[in-house]
């Protein structure tokens, strides 16, 4: 039997497999095998301790899995467990890995990749998982380029292994985990939920989920969130959950970068990508992490089909001179790109305070979103009243500034000015928002656009 002759239907027992590159030697095995109902390629490092170093043999049964998983056009999912590239095997173990890093990116935007980190992966690995869409990491699982004995040897500073890559330290600080999860089964049973949400490849739609929750269902909740102050906190995610349909919210990535939330849910059984500005975290401003999170998970999105929803509530980019001189010009052009670049299904719905290059950033109709809709306390403008007041009425007594704050607040922070000029769509109560989006994602179901020809764009990295 080839691997064009299986069938879902074959597959229907979770116990059918097929061996990949059964013949090479090593703790390492890989095979097609069902997750959750879909036909994967599935690599997995036996569980041993201490880990084995990686061969040259061994990357070769990574990469006849990855290729399978690209040329049979289906998810890859990667178990990793490795000391780095072994060195007794010298040059061709880094070969090896090599290999595996170039067809990795030949998978990338063409199938959804996984890793599972269940124990060690140092070095070549560790950048293994950097090409991953998704790493989930176990708490036997760490991560680094560099160990603490080559930090040590650099730079004189002594750190331990937990401390430079522990599963809490990579969640929240490099942002390369989507999750922490107790073991491998967990990790696996986590896949599937990701799976859940996405297409085999490219080409294909994402699955349709069979639920109950109308579509049309108001969402009064929703708006009853926002605070009766502009300045006021609240959790986005629940604001999130009220329009989507009842617990299909998935979110990932959601110790790293608070200040932005990005999930994955359903609405009308359709499968969505949702970015949402956090006001309950650095009050929803974008900084370097912010923009990276949401760039990554905006181009995924897009590479696989899911519609974007866009909930916008940030007074704009987070200021200062230790992010400007860290690149916050090139790192926040990256969300920007991704926007620019995404041909799926884009709603936005601005949920309170758009200003400034935030506006732009997040999905405007400058950006081509296809419908932008707005609440009827929404703010669009370059800044808020204080602000303007703060630049324009240097000179001015207390009492005129207040004025100029009252007629500021009433001529431009409204949706409608921007309504009138088009650049929104619509301003709805917030209780028609799930039905607002549903009816504008069913109008958009076959949409279709001309990719310039190209090699490829140049992202802003």
């Amino acid at each position: 039997m080839t691997i064009d002759d299986i069938t879902m239907e074959a597959l229907g027992d979770a116990a059918f497999e097929i061996g990949l590159a059964t013949g090479l030697p090593g703790p390492v095995r890989a095979r097609v095998r069902t997750l959750a109902g879909r036909r994967v390629s599935f690599v997995e490092f036996d569980r041993i301790d201490p880990a084995a170093p990686l061969t040259a043999d061994q990357a070769m049964t990574i990469e006849v899995a990855a290729r399978t998983a690209f040329e049979e056009r289906m998810p890859f999912v990667a178990v990793i467990n490795s000391a780095g590239a072994d060195i007794g095997d010298g040059i061709a173990a880094l070969h090896g890995w090599g290999r595996v890093a170039a067809v990795l990116t030949k998978c990338s935007g063409v199938v959804p990749t996984f890793a599972i980190l269940d124990g060690p992966a140092v070095s070549g690995p560790a950048l293994l998982l950097g090409l991953m869409d998704f790493v989930v990491v176990t708490h036997e699982g760490y991560a680094f380029v560099n160990g603490p004995l080559m930090v040590r040897q650099f730079t004189g500073i002594d750190i331990s292994k937990d401390e430079l890559g522990s599963p809490a330290s990579l969640e929240r600080h490099t942002g390369l985990p989507v999750a922490v999860v107790p073991d491998r089964e967990a990790g696996v049973a986590y896949v599937e939920e990701l799976l859940a949400y996405l297409p085999d490849d490219c080409d294909q739609q994402p699955p349709r989920w069979q639920l109950a929750d109308p579509v049309d269902r108001l969402c009064p909740e929703a708006g009853d969130l926002i605070p009766d102050s502009s300045t006021g906190s609240y959790d986005v995610r629940h604001v999130a959950e009220a329009i989507v349909d009842d617990g299909s919210m998935l979110e990932v990535r959601a110790r790293w970068a608070g200040n932005v939330v990005t999930a994955f849910a359903t609405l009308g059984g359709r499968p969505v990508g949702i970015v949402a500005n956090q006001p309950m975290n650095l009050a929803g401003t974008l900084d370097i992490p912010a923009s990276q999170k949401a760039a990554r998970f905006v181009a995924f999105c897009d590479a696989f089909n899911l519609p974007i929803i866009t909930l916008v509530d940030t007074p704009g980019f987070y200021p200062g001179k230790d992010l400007e001189w860290r690149g916050m010009i090139r790192h926040g052009a990256q969300l920007v790109y991704a926007y620019g670049r995404a041909t799926v299904p884009r709603v936005c719905v601005i949920l309170r305070k758009s200003y400034g290059g935030a506006y732009i950033v997040m999905d405007s109709k400058t950006m081509g979103n296809d419908v932008c809709l707005a609440w009827p306390w929404a703010e669009l403008a370059v800044m808020g009243a204080g602000q303007a007041a703060a630049i324009l009425q240097r000179r001015a007594t207390d009492e005129e500034r207040r004025a100029f704050e009252v007629d500021y607040t009433e001529r431009l922070l409204n949706p409608y000015v921007a309504a009138e000029r088009g650049y929104v769509d619509a301003v709805i109560e917030p209780s028609e928002t799930r039905r607002e989006i549903a009816a504008a994602l069913d109008m958009l179901d076959n949409k279709r656009e001309s990719i310039p020809r190209r090699k490829h764009g140049n992202t802003p990295l």
